[in-house]
């Protein structure tokens, strides 16, 4: 397969592209996302010389993630915690008319990231970190005052954004939380003239049927490797 669209190298499209390349620590042929936001790095290239980079990064910075059409080749001065087979998907037309649902859904901001970071830390929907919620709009559903559910935005290679940090507390999943914040926060970015895409991992059939219920379709398969420093 060709892997020329910027969906096919993500990361390197997210911090190469006109949206987020600020928050890139760039050496040589090397680039990761600043650790405060979260743990994302690509290669421009295979060569030696890139690959040294990455591990220098890794050290200076610490643990990385890359997601790629195949496993992250040896960097030097680092060692694999694991690799995962990902889903790609892309959710491509208007989207379905809004629907009435029974809660209220909150914006979410500056004043909510402590509890963003406690549910993702207790949920795991993926890398999330403390300034992870800077990388876009995020909503939320609260009961009591109580963050129970949340979803947002973070990869924005050009003329795409990234559906994540898609969660429900353990003792309020069932009632449709997660796909009306995710209903949402496609609406938004589709309102850009922007199209949602997503990664899951390739062995959670549970949530891959609920993407597809709301109109994500796969596009190809990416592995997605942690590394860190030996």
């Amino acid at each position: 397969m060709a892997e020329d669209h910027p969906l096919d190298r993500p990361i390197l499209a997210m911090l190469t592209g006109r949206r987020q390349a600020s928050l890139a620590i760039v050496r040589g042929g090397a680039r990761r996302l600043d650790p405060a936001y979260g743990i994302f790095a690509a290669l421009a290239d295979a060569a030696p010389a890139s690959r040294a980079a990455l591990g220098a990064l890794v050290r200076e910075h610490g643990d990385v993630a890359l997601v790629e059409p195949r496993a992250a080749p040896a960097i030097p001065g680092t060692r694999v915690v694991s690799e995962a087979l990902c889903w790609q998907m892309v959710a491509e037309g208007s989207g379905e008319a809004g629907r009435s649902i029974g809660f209220d859904i909150l914006d979410l901001g500056p004043s909510d990231a402590a509890e963003m970071l406690a549910l993702a830390t207790l949920t795991r929907p993926g890398p999330f970190v403390a300034r992870t919620p800077e990388l876009g709009d995020f909503v939320g559903v609260r009961l009591d005052g109580r963050l129970v559910a949340m979803a947002g935005e973070r990869m924005k290679p050009d003329g795409f954004t990234e559906v994540s940090g898609v969660c429900t507390h353990p003792d309020h999943r069932g009632r449709g939380y997660a796909a009306a914040l995710m209903r949402v926060v496609m609406g938004r970015i589709r309102g850009r003239g922007e199209v949602p895409f997503l990664h899951a991992y390739a062995e959670n059939r549970g949530a891959i049927g609920i993407y597809e219920g709301l109109g994500f379709r796969f596009r190809r398969e990416l592995v997605m490797t942690s590394l860190t420093a030996e």
